[in-house]
C-alpha cells in the first residue's frame, strides 16, 4: 500500500496530471477526484480524504512532477475554490520562514508549569504560550482577547476554512481589531494560502473591524517567531517580524533590559 506521503503524492500528482494543459495557470479540480485518482491508481483510500490536501497545502512539498510544471520563479499552490472544490493556482515562489540574524528579546515565562506538561502537540503548545505570555498584545502593541480557537467557517469562492484562532484588540483610542493568528509548530511551514485566508475570512465575518494578521512558528522550544503579514500588489507580505524567546525570569539580566530600552520604538 505504501506510507502515506507516498500514496498521497501519487493521487495528487494524479489529479494534476489529469486536468493539466500547458501555459495553465490555475487548474480546477474537486474532492471527488480524490477518490477517482486513487480508484485509478488502485491505492487504498486514507480514511480522510481532506488529509491529502491539507498535508500538501501545510505540510509537505508537490510531487516533482508537478513542481517542474512551473516556469522559474513560480510556484504551484493548492487554492479552496468553493464547496468541495480546489484548485491548482500557479503564484509567485515566496516563503515565511524565520530570519536568521533578527534580535532575540527575552520574556519572562508565565506558562503554568501544569500546561506545559500536558500540552497535545505543537501548534497547540503554541497556541497555549501565544495567551498566557500576551505575546499577541507585545507584538501588535494592542490590548487583546481570544474570541475563538479553531474557528471554522465558509467564505464565498473559497469553501470552508480554519484559521487557528482570532483574537479582538482594542487599541488607546478604542478602535477595535480582529486578529487571525496562523500557528505552527515542527516541520509544518507557514503558507501563503492561510494568511489569505485568514484575510478574507476577516473581511467576510468582522467587515467593521481593522484587520491584523499574525503569523507565529515555533524556532525552538521557547523560542517563537511572529510575523504580521499584509496584502500588497505584489502579494502577501512581511511587515513586521520579531522573535521572543521565554526564559525563566533569573535569565533576563539587567543589561538585557538596559538594551531593549535602547531600542528604537516601532
Amino acid at each position: 500500500m505504501g506510507s502515506p506521503k507516498n500514496r498521497y503524492s501519487q493521487i495528487i500528482e494524479g489529479i494534476f496530471s489529469k486536468y493539466f494543459r500547458k501555459g495553465a495557470k490555475e487548474i480546477l479540480f474537486e474532492r471527488s477526484d480524490i477518490i477517482s485518482s486513487a480508484r485509478k491508481l488502485r491505492i487504498k483510500l486514507p480514511k480522510n480524504l481532506g488529509d491529502v490536501l491539507y498535508s500538501f497545502r501545510y505540510r509537505a512539498p508537490l510531487p516533482d512532477a508537478i513542481v517542474a510544471k512551473a516556469p522559474e520563479g513560480f510556484e504551484w499552490i493548492i487554492h479552496p475554490a468553493g464547496r468541495a472544490r480546489y484548485k491548482f493556482v500557479l503564484a509567485t515562489k515566496s516563503a515565511i520562514v524565520p530570519s536568521k540574524i533578527l534580535a532575540e528579546t527575552k520574556i519572562p515565562d508565565a506558562t503554568p508549569g501544569v500546561i506545559s506538561k500536558y500540552k497535545l502537540n505543537d501548534e497547540q503548545a503554541l497556541l497555549a504560550k501565544l495567551r498566557y505570555n500576551r505575546l499577541i498584545d507585545i507584538f501588535t502593541g494592542l490590548t487583546c482577547y481570544s474570541l475563538q480557537n479553531h474557528l471554522r467557517t465558509t467564505v464565498p469562492s473559497m469553501g470552508q476554512v480554519e484559521t487557528d484562532e482570532i483574537y479582538i484588540g482594542i487599541d488607546k483610542r478604542g478602535a477595535h481589531y480582529v486578529i487571525p493568528i496562523q500557528a505552527k509548530g515542527g516541520t509544518d511551514k507557514i503558507g501563503i494560502v492561510q494568511i489569505e485566508q485568514d484575510l478574507a475570512v476577516c473581511g467576510t465575518k468582522f467587515p467593521g473591524l481593522i484587520c491584523r494578521s499574525i503569523a507565529a512558528q515555533f524556532m525552538e522550544e521557547d523560542l517563537i517567531a511572529l510575523f504580521e503579514c499584509e496584502k500588497t500588489e505584489e502579494g502577501i507580505r512581511v511587515s513586521v517580524e520579531k522573535h521572543y524567546g521565554l526564559v525563566e525570569p533569573e535569565n533576563l539580566t539587567a543589561e538585557e533590559l538596559e538594551s531593549y530600552r535602547r531600542r528604537p520604538s516601532d
